[in-house]
């Protein structure tokens, strides 16, 4: 997301109170040291086995209580097993003989039932603990319907206060129905981004996986998450996170999730969860934990944060990712994510930011800050080569980098993808604005990578604006032909999906694209609600934008040509044209950007009988280069052989 200035509004006022404590910048680890800690005599040691967070032992009846805390005086945990007494001195954790950790058993706890729990901390600090998968909030949980989350734990009013942590040894399993499923080749890659908020009226998982049959129809492959993770407040985009390993309840149950997970790979479609890991909110313990109140801003000591940003796009607090107990954090959240839930991919939100090279956070630091960094992608080497050692059956690693080329090359070298954002000389193109309408940038050879599933292109994403909306606010006209007619901008939808989807490479769609979604993105505020509009499918001129999206992208999928390395291009002008070679089939894509008719020789491959894919009508190439007149808007996808479709 490149966006961000609704969460600063909140980001200074969710920390009055706060204190601090110093603290060593260490690796946090359930035993042992990091070479050159001191280790302290004093002090009890970690059970063997105990995990961050809770570890059930003695069949769930007893529960190992486990947080990274070093340089604290006191920790104690409270909860509903000892009716959250602060003074309750069976609750007093141990601290480590490092110094670090602070642990404590507590016994006698009924495995069915669900507790919640929070860390007392100098005797003055209670915070959730940052490890754990449920959150109760209660501010927010009042809004959530028994619909989306059936049997909600109720908040313990009156008892605490801040965000309560939930422990429960037996929680509901869910048995997985899709035994193995095969990950489709990122060279065919189609991703679906959506924001469950915006998609279906509901906003759970059980609705949206009702939804699969109409995105199967559609042709995707893959689906795209917006932040699902528990985040600040229930209507946001997500990007203000807070807790990292809980599902955000607003969108359903972690088992919901998964049977959506589940459906998705019945039917052959990937799951890509974006996650946010530049920076937390003011609602995360470990921001809590190290923060100074005077200046509202994390600690010197935070093992986590920085004290300033690093760069002019940050958000909220920045993590500090040359710190050894940031690496150890984020790489349980990664596995967490991949093992607990089969996600299929990670979409990295500003992955740009994971540097410790001051830019400063003026506008003027961008350039800079967009150059090559060495250690930027040292450290994007090893959180990817540590995804490869968890799962390296194609597992998806998308990056929303936008750095200078030497730096995307390298990373795409390492196997990774880069997002490619074409969305205004796209727009341009389709609104009839040919100085800037040349989308070139789609193909991979523009960036001088070698391998053209590095880039995930697109022409729209949650942070763009709707090229509809601008086709029918901005659009050229001459004569009676006019951009801003809406039927005229969704028949040039379908030309620029015609162009996109032809492109070697893995793509990517924005929600109701494919039906020209035309509500500004700054309706009620940039990431506010949008409304919901599943009747477009009533419209025959939307329905027709639809049939040429699901055409265009299952011939992407099951034609050879359409991942060919022997392709040319012309996208400079009115007319543009794509071609593309392979043993199996040839392609001439074809279309008219301008608003008035225009005349031009194509070089077809060959002459003979070519076959338009979209009108499933022909033509009869006599020879080359070959003179074409069309209309504006006008476009075509032969080929010399019919496509599998």
């Amino acid at each position: 997301m490149t966006i961000r200035n609704f969460y600063l509004i909140v980001a200074g006022l969710l920390l009055a109170g706060f204190t601090s404590c110093k603290k060593k910048n260490v690796l946090p680890g359930n035993t042992g040291n990091v070479p050159g800690d001191t280790t302290v005599s004093t002090g009890k040691a970690l059970p063997a086995g105990a995990k961050d967070g809770v570890t059930f032992v003695n069949s769930g009846k007893s529960v190992i209580f486990n947080l990274y805390a070093p340089g604290k005086k006191s920790v104690s945990v409270i909860g509903d097993f000892n009716g959250w007494d602060v003074n309750d001195a069976k609750g007093v954790m141990n601290n480590t003989p490092d110094g670090k950790r602070w642990w404590i058993q507590i016994d006698n706890i009924d495995p069915a039932t669900e507790y919640g729990y929070q860390f007392y901390i100098d005797k003055s600090l209670k915070v959730a603990d940052p490890y754990t998968e449920k959150v109760l909030d209660p501010n927010n949980d009042s809004y959530i319907t028994s619909d989306t989350y059936p049997g909600l734990k109720a908040y313990p009013t009156g008892k605490t206060t801040g965000n309560v942590s939930v422990l429960q040894a037996n929680q509901p399993t869910y048995t997985w129905k899709t035994g193995s499923f095969t990950r489709p080749d990122k060279k065919n890659l189609v991703v679906y981004e959506l924001l469950v908020r915006d998609f279906i009226d509901a906003h759970n998982y059980q609705t949206l996986k009702d939804t699969l049959k109409y995105l199967s129809n559609l042709g995707v492959n893959a689906i795209e998450l917006m932040p699902i993770n528990e985040f600040e407040g229930n209507l946001s985009w997500g990007y203000n996170p807070s807790f990292y390993f809980a599902p955000d309840k607003y969108y359903g149950t972690k088992n919901a999730l998964k049977a959506f997970i589940d459906e998705c790979h019945s039917r052959g479609m990937a799951v890509i969860q974006d996650m946010v890991l530049n920076h937390s909110f003011g609602q995360s313990p470990m921001v809590q934990m190290y923060f100074n109140a005077a200046t509202s801003k994390p600690s010197a000591d935070n093992p986590w944060y920085n004290v300033d940003p690093t760069h002019p796009y940050n958000v909220g607090y920045q993590f500090n990712h040359e710190s050894a107990a940031t690496k150890y954090f984020v790489k349980n959240v990664l596995k967490f994510w991949m093992t607990e839930y089969k996600i299929d991919g990670f979409r990295f939100d500003l992955s740009k930011g994971f540097t410790q090279v001051n830019y400063g956070t003026s506008n003027d630091a961008v350039n800079a800050w967009s150059q090559y960094d060495a250690s930027r992608v040292a450290i994007w080497k090893d959180y990817n080569n540590y995804i490869k050692s968890i799962d390296n059956n194609n597992f998806y690693v998308i990056l929303e980098h936008f750095a200078a080329n030497q730096e995307e090359k390298e990373l795409a070298g390492e196997g990774m993808m880069l997002w490619n954002n074409l969305n205004y000389n796209a727009n341009e193109a389709t609104m009839g604005w040919l100085g800037n309408s040349n989308f070139q940038g789609l193909f991979y050879d523009q960036h001088t990578f070698t391998q053209p599933y590095n880039l995930v292109s697109y022409f729209e994403s949650h942070d763009e604006e709707r090229l509809q909306f601008k086709n029918e606010s901005y659009g050229n006209a001459s004569g009676s032909y006019n951009v801003k007619d809406k039927n005229t901008g969704l028949a040039r939808e379908e030309m620029a999906a015609a162009f996109l989807f032809s492109v070697p490479g893995p793509k990517m769609l924005w929600q109701f694209g494919e039906l020209g979604y035309d509500v500004s993105i700054d309706q009620g505020g940039r990431t506010s609600n949008k409304p919901i509009y599943w009747n477009y499918n009533t419209d025959p001129n939307r329905k027709q934008l639809f049939k040429v999206y699901a055409k265009m992208i299952k011939m992407k999928e099951k034609n050879a040509v359409f991942a060919s390395t022997n392709y040319s291009y012309d996208l400079g002008g009115a007319i543009k044209t794509i071609q593309l070679k392979d043993a199996s089939a040839n392609v001439e894509v074809i279309g008219n950007f301008d608003v008035v008719q225009q005349t031009d020789n194509i070089s077809f491959p060959a002459t003979g009988t070519w076959y338009d894919n979209i009108s499933g009508t022909s033509i009869n190439i006599t020879s080359i280069p070959f003179s074409i007149t069309l209309a504006p808007g006008e476009y075509h996808v032969y080929s010399n052989v019919a496509l599998v479709q």
